[in-house]
């Protein structure tokens, strides 16, 4: 039987409804359509900007986007919300990344700017820069535009390689009122990139903001993640779903623990929560 009320559902990318070699499983590509049959919303909640949300994804039918942790907000195909990192702070990020040699890409709602080298850099978080390596990052970043990553003024954050050099510690605290500094996982085994993120930009205040917008409460939200940036996500919403991938932190603090998401996890959820028949 699919539940009654109709809810709006909140759903990371990576890690969550796309797997960790990049693919869409078919289960959870049937699922989402599946859901939004059955009369719910679907909303995509994501580190990834809008220029990250390819044609395969909005195809899904989605009802808006969540990007950029929760620096854009879409519904119906209309912004919501848009919020950018002050120039200044980006131009300073870009000179410590040059001084460092790192890595880094700038995550805009126009386009992903990298490094030359970013392919090879990031090569090395899977075990060097093989041709084989090069070649699946830049499958991953089908329209990123390489060699092209001077500091901009539409921003939404900044993405870099963690590199031996990287004091996570002392960053942070140099970035204290100016940027928010967190990490995140390529292959869902750890720490693999830094992050530049706005302050007071998180998922759970953008889930709020798109929650007044459609004049929902919070039991009417249910958010989907597998990583520590969805926490904020799993606060905002009255029910919360941790896939079975995510790490312990995130599953002790999710209303339901899931599969994993090579293991219909989404799907899986989907029909425990009773939101689809199975």
């Amino acid at each position: 039987m699919t539940r009654r009320r109709p809810s709006v559902l909140l759903l990371d990318v990576d890690g969550t409804l796309v797997n960790y070699q990049l693919k869409l499983p078919s289960g959870a590509a049937d699922a989402v359509r599946a859901v939004r049959q059955a009369g719910h919303r679907v909303y995509l909640c994501t580190g990834r900007s809008p220029a990250e949300i390819y044609p395969e994804l909005w195809q899904l039918g989605v009802d808006g986007l969540i990007g950029g942790n929760g620096s854009y907000i879409e519904s119906s195909g209309q912004p919501v919300f848009h919020q950018v990192l002050d120039p200044r702070v980006v131009q300073r990020a870009v000179d410590w990344m040059v001084g460092l040699d790192l890595g880094y890409y700038l995550e805009c709602n126009s386009g992903l700017y990298g490094t030359a080298h970013l392919p090879e850099k990031a090569a090395e978080i899977l075990g060097g820069p093989t041709p084989e390596n090069v070649a699946f990052v830049r499958t991953g970043f089908p329209d990123m535009i390489f060699g092209a990553a001077d500091a901009r003024d539409d921003v939404n954050k900044i993405s870099f390689v963690l590199e031996p050099s990287v004091d996570l510690a002392a960053l942070t605290a140099e970035y204290a009122g100016l940027a928010s500094i967190d990490t995140w996982s390529m292959t869902g085994k750890g720490p693999e990139f830094g992050e530049f993120g706005q302050l007071g930009i998180h998922k759970g205040e953008a889930v709020q903001r798109l929650a007044a917008h459609l004049g929902v409460g919070k039991d009417d939200l249910i958010g989907f993640g597998d990583a520590r940036s969805d926490l904020p996500l799993f606060a905002a919403c009255g029910t919360s779903v941790a896939m079975g991938n995510a790490p312990d932190e995130v599953r002790a603090s999710a209303t339901v623990v899931t599969d994993h998401v090579d293991e219909n996890g989404l799907a899986n959820a989907f029909v425990r929560l009773g939101l689809i028949d199975s």
